[in-house]
């Protein structure tokens, strides 16, 4: 499987105090007094927060989906839509929301429904950009269990470009990646986004 060698291995000791600390020194430049009441948990609030968000960091894909990828006998599209995403841009740190749509369709094996949302919430749970977690989860996919192909859709809205910048609060990015089948085969493809399209 794919690996950045830029990002620490799973469980890799951090000093507990230096997010704290960072949070700290970062009030004080903007002009604030960390130790003022209203701010006084402000530096272990949001390490506390920090973590949490980027808790994929020290997650192991592999441990995530081989216990629950199964042989059985179908060949039809397997699709989980409309996966609630959040996730922070590693341009600005502002968070990014939305869906994520997955479907893959089998060879020999398939992967426990419930994991599939646990996949994207690996790849979500880091600084990202939406364009690379769209093509981690559809090639995390390809790899553990070789389907004929995968399809991964995205939509959100991200909050660098609502809260600053061009500042437009309607703007929707959508991003795709399309292996196997789903990039070679027009119907295929066409069927995936029509189910996408289709809501309750």
């Amino acid at each position: 499987m794919k690996t950045n060698p830029t990002i620490a291995e799973p469980g890799q000791p951090r000093n507990p105090d230096a997010l704290e600390e960072a949070v700290r020194a970062t009030l004080r430049e903007l002009g604030e007094d960390p130790e003022r009441e209203g701010l006084l948990k402000t530096p272990e609030r949001v390490a506390s927060s920090l973590r949490f968000l980027t808790s994929g960091y020290d997650q192991d894909v592999s441990k995530v989906l081989n216990d629950a990828v199964y042989s059985v006998a179908y060949d039809e599209m397997v699709i989980v839509k409309d996966i609630e995403i959040f996730s922070l841009c590693e341009h600005h740190l502002l968070p990014f929301f939305g869906r994520c749509h997955v479907a893959y369709i089998p060879t020999r094996k398939v992967i426990g429904l419930s994991k599939i949302p646990r996949l994207v919430d690996v790849f979500a749970r880091r600084l990202q950009i939406q364009e690379r977690l769209t093509n981690q989860i559809a090639e995390t996919i390809m790899e553990t269990i070789k389907p004929q192909g995968v399809g991964v859709i995205i939509e959100a809205k991200h909050l660098c470009m609502i809260m600053r910048g061009v500042e437009k609060q309607n703007s929707v990015a959508v991003t795709s990646a399309m292996l196997g089948v789903f990039r070679d085969g027009e119907q295929t493809r066409a069927e995936f986004l029509r189910l996408v399209r289709e809501r309750s």
